[in-house]
């Protein structure tokens, strides 16, 4: 017999104890990401039977709970739907028209197009029976727009704004232990904004499964006052109980720094809500010696909120924060952490090239990081609430932001919208000030402006009295709204007289929240109206308006103006201003919608960086243009800039304080150089050299792309023989990868027709004048039965389901039209009875192997125009007199394989975007490009 000594047993009950301590000390919170494997198929807007029937039943989901009918219902067969991830835009998938919304880029979904408006989204999904007893709810970032959502069959809500995060609590309507349905209808057909804003569940879903005793959903607020060496966090946290929680409760927070040490903590003792009610519980705690987040060294902490009862961890909650102060002074300008910041900001919208407004999480970090190598500090989201990672990049690389609500009222839409907003981003460091309008030129300038403002000013304050207020003008700055707002928005220097309503209102600070709106086109150095290409040089845009340079300097020699924001930072699709079609894009930005630099971001990198800038413009490119003068210009920060065209001095230039220089010089082809002084010392030199045609295909990771992420941009050029990039190349590269896939493909251009992305067309055929007649000889293969003319009878009309026949014979047609031969087609049979036979044109189709109600139809078997599928099967029965029986025999599904991904350069660049294998062990990917008349490059590899 083994003698078990006192050492080992003691060493057994202090392992069960730990293991019970863990437990006891462990979340049932959990917070999944589910943006894998939907099914999406476009509906239509107002006709039913293509928008799958949807609204058609007797009682609607409006009518009887759990009614969601068509694809609302869970038993819908949506297997012939497209299966994809998200996030997804359905817009930027679409082609080009004329007749296509100019504010939206021309595209054919949304406003005007009702086949290409209504978006299906179905995913299904599993809770464990051990789910039972929390609270299980669906949290969407946003989906563009107007969504309705079910489950199971269940009506759960419609939120009209395409920027609003919303959360459903589902916990009544689940499967436990089984298999949950998930359905979002959306409907673009509405713009809220004259931008592009995209379609469809363009940010996160998540599945969130807490107990009933929980913090709700943006449920804390913290806020830290610092004095001499401490700061003092106030964490005020919101609790609801939807369960039988009584008695007293622990609320345990902990401060964690950035490397995860606990710093310092609290535990507040309190007693729980009432049931189904939420109560705030506000604690202080003290950091020493604090990392302040700056804008160079963004310093985060965590804040981790416990709920305890006897002992137990009901409910965490964590919360990044960072330790700050602002302040607006009205002859100083705006104050980060007590030194003096000017603004140097950025208008946004929140589309990229080739992916829309889908933006995958990397992208929000790779944009940032192309603002802040221009030089830029802040960021404003034009014109609506920003998807959350936004906010996240700027938190961690330091970037200010304003944040903006959408549209201005005093009602709950209104108000409701703007309050979620602020609950939600509260917590972000980086946030500096909250828009709540922009250029309302119907209420700016009067009392109904002035009344709204000081509405929405107050109940702003109300939630967040920590930050600032703005509103965004542009129909002079005289009264209204402009009179009333806490830090005056002035929309364009030429849009009013800035210093005088500066000494009119001596204790209202202010800044430029849009100024340039400047047209320029990468890579182009003569405007070509007729091609819809706009100079880069930096010139007026119109005559009231400001050149950037002119821009900058107003507001750099005014220290009473905290700083401007840029009209954009990059292009985004819509506005195509001065032109309209075939212009797709803006004009306006630094950068184009890949992010490539125009030459003023070299301006601005000049004045707004402290590191030495030397760059040279144009290009060096002219043939045919020999002993003609060319602009030359240089944008420096250096002291003297001196040029040279193959090798001869043409003068040095001393560089006037947020200045350029110029010089004329006649084009022959060779090197022109440019060289820059500090102090009377060479410190830098720029050249633009001509090259010759292009001969090899360069790619490579872009440097604000991380190697080790999931999603990769990725830089197309071309070079000459020499290895000198051909900034005048407009060649079609096509490509191909491995191990990854491509997302999406642009190049700049704002007049670009092509395609955004490559994807397989999927066309659903219904199967029409759908017949029926008994089968006599029951014999499943009987030819003559299918051929005979005889007896045929609209299908299920009039069914007698007490009185069947043994068999029945059914048949339709659907049509095929250029039906070639890489084509792809699939019956997906929905059953209308027991033991069927499927024939195409009198050929009998076995089922597949994966599923046995889907059947493979090969070309052989059909034709162009009209085929005829018939299905032998016995009938099915009634089990209850008021069972609604199926009579739908399925649907054709043809998909038409895509054409490799391509795209031109333009002015020498194109981007491609790419996702690697999510898995761990998933293989390097291999992008490999190619070009009639080049040679291929050395693929790009990815680990």
């Amino acid at each position: 017999m083994k003698i078990i000594s006192t050492k080992e047993i003691l060493l057994y009950f202090t392992f069960l104890l730990s293991i019970t301590l863990f437990a006891q000390n462990k979340s049932d919170r959990e917070l999944i990401l589910i943006d894998k494997d939907w099914r999406f198929s476009l509906g239509h807007l107002y006709d039913t039977q293509k928008d799958f029937g949807h609204a058609e039943g007797y009682f609607s989901y409006l009518a009887k709970t759990g009614f969601g009918d068509g694809p609302a219902a869970p038993g819908f067969d949506d297997r012939a739907w497209r299966k994809l991830d998200l996030p997804h835009d359905w817009a930027v998938e679409q082609s080009f028209s004329e007749k296509a919304s100019f504010s939206h880029g021309f595209k054919t979904a949304g406003k005007g197009f009702p086949e290409k408006s209504i978006g299906w989204y179905r995913k299904k999904i599993t809770i464990a029976q051990s789910d039972q007893g929390k609270i299980i709810s669906l949290k969407f970032d946003g989906v563009f727009r107007n969504s309705k959502v079910f489950f199971n069959g269940h009506f759960l809500g419609t939120e009209e704004s395409g920027y609003n995060g919303f959360e459903y609590d589902v916990t009544a309507y689940v499967n436990y232990g089984g298999e949950n349905t998930i359905v979002v209808r959306a409907d673009a057909s509405m713009e809220e904004g004259w931008f592009y804003e995209g379609a469809g569940i363009y940010r996160h879903v998540y599945l969130q499964k807490t107990n009933p005793l929980y913090v709700i959903q943006n449920g804390t607020y913290v806020t830290s006052e610092i004095k001499n060496d401490t700061a003092e966090v106030t964490a005020e946290v919101t609790i609801e109980n939807k369960g039988n929680y009584k008695g007293n409760i622990e609320i345990v927070q902990t401060i964690f720094d950035a490397s995860g040490k606990d710093i310092s903590n609290t535990v507040e003792n309190a007693a729980a809500p009432d049931f189904y009610k939420t109560a705030k519980y506000t604690s202080k705690i003290k950091v020493r010696n604090p990392l302040l987040w700056d804008l160079d060294t963004p310093n985060l902490y965590r804040l981790l909120t416990e709920i305890k009862q006897e002992g137990k961890v009901i409910d965490s909650y964590e919360t990044n924060f960072g330790i700050r102060t602002i302040k607006f002074d009205p002859e100083n300008g705006f104050f980060l952490n007590g030194k003096s910041v000017k603004l140097k900001g950025t208008n946004n919208h929140q589309d990229h090239a080739g992916i829309g407004t889908a933006l995958p999480d990397e992208l929000q970090y790779y944009r940032i990081k192309k603002l802040k190598e221009m030089g830029s500090n802040a960021y404003r989201c034009s014109h609506n609430p920003p998807t959350p990672e936004l906010l996240d990049a700027c938190d961690k690389l330091g970037m200010l932001v304003i944040d903006e609500t959408r549209l201005m009222g005093i009602n709950d839409y209104h108000l409701n919208d703007l309050k979620r907003l602020i609950e939600r981003d509260r917590n972000h460091p980086s946030i500096f000030c909250w828009s709540v309008g922009n250029e309302e030129w119907n209420i700016e300038g009067g009392i109904v402006g002035e009344r709204i403002t000081n509405i929405m000013q107050g109940f702003s304050k109300s939630i967040d009295p920590t930050r600032p207020v703005t509103v965004g003008i542009s129909s002079g700055f005289k009264s209204g709204i402009s009179s009333v707002v806490e830090i005056m928005g002035y929309n364009y220097i030429g849009n009013g007289d800035i210093d005088a309503h500066r000494n009119e209102f001596k204790n209202q600070p202010g800044m430029g929240t849009e100024e340039g709106s400047t047209f320029a086109t990468r890579g182009i150095y003569f405007t070509d109206d007729a091609k819809h290409y706009q100079s880069a040089y930096d010139k007026k845009p119109r005559p009231t308006f400001y050149s950037i340079e002119e821009g900058w300097k107003f507001y750099a020699s005014r220290p009473y103006l905290a700083g401007m924001f840029i009209w954009t930072g990059f292009d985004y699709r819509g506005e195509p201003t001065p032109y309209g079609w075939p212009s797709v894009t803006s004009y306006f930005g630094m950068m184009d919608v890949c992010g490539f630099p125009k030459d003023n971001v070299f301006y601005l990198k000049s004045w707004w960086k402290n590191e030495p800038v030397l760059h040279l413009l144009p290009h060096w490119n002219w043939s045919g243009m020999e002993g003609k003068e060319i602009d030359v210009w240089a944008y420096s920060n250096c002291d003297e800039v001196e040029l040279f065209l193959n090798k001869k001095s043409l003068g040095k230039k001393k560089m006037e304080q947020y200045g350029h220089l110029e010089w004329k010089v006649k084009y022959e082809p060779g090197t022109l150089e440019a060289i820059g002084y500090k102090n009377g010392k060479k410190i830098l030199t720029e050249v633009q050299k001509t090259t010759g045609n292009p001969e090899t295909i360069k790619l490579s990771l872009d440097q604000e792309s991380p190697s080790k992420a999931t999603v990769s941009v990725i830089t197309v050029e071309v070079m000459d023989k020499n290895g000198l990039h051909v900034s005048t190349a407009n060649n079609e590269i096509t490509f191909s990868i491995k191990g990854g896939k491509i997302l999406g493909v642009g190049n700049g251009d704002p007049t670009s027709l092509e395609k955004d992305q490559f994807l397989d067309d999927i066309n659903l055929v219904p199967i029409t004048n759908f017949e029926e007649k008994k089968n006599v000889s029951g014999d499943n293969a009987n030819q003559s039965a299918l051929n005979d003319e005889k007896d045929w009878k609209e299908a299920f009309k009039d069914r007698d389901y007490k009185n069947q026949a043994s068999a029945y014979i059914y048949r339709g047609r659907f049509e095929l039209k250029n039906n070639l031969q890489s084509n792809i087609v699939d019956f997906f049979y929905k059953k209308i009875g027991a033991n069927e036979s499927v024939f195409v044109n009198g050929n009998l189709i076995n089922a597949s192997t994966d599923d046995p109600q889907k059947y493979h139809l090969d070309q052989a078997v059909l034709k162009e125009g009209t085929n005829v599928i018939s299905i032998r099967a016995s009938p099915l029965q009634k089990i209850k007199d008021w069972d609604v029986m199926n009579t739908d025999p399925g649907i054709i599904r043809i998909i038409t394989p895509s054409q490799p991904w391509k795209r031109k350069l333009f002015n020498g660049y194109a981007q491609i975007i790419i996702q690697k294998g999510e898995n761990e062990n998933a293989a390097e990917v291999i992008l490999s490009a190619s070009a009639k008349g080049l040679r291929a490059g050395n693929s790009l590899k990815l680990n």
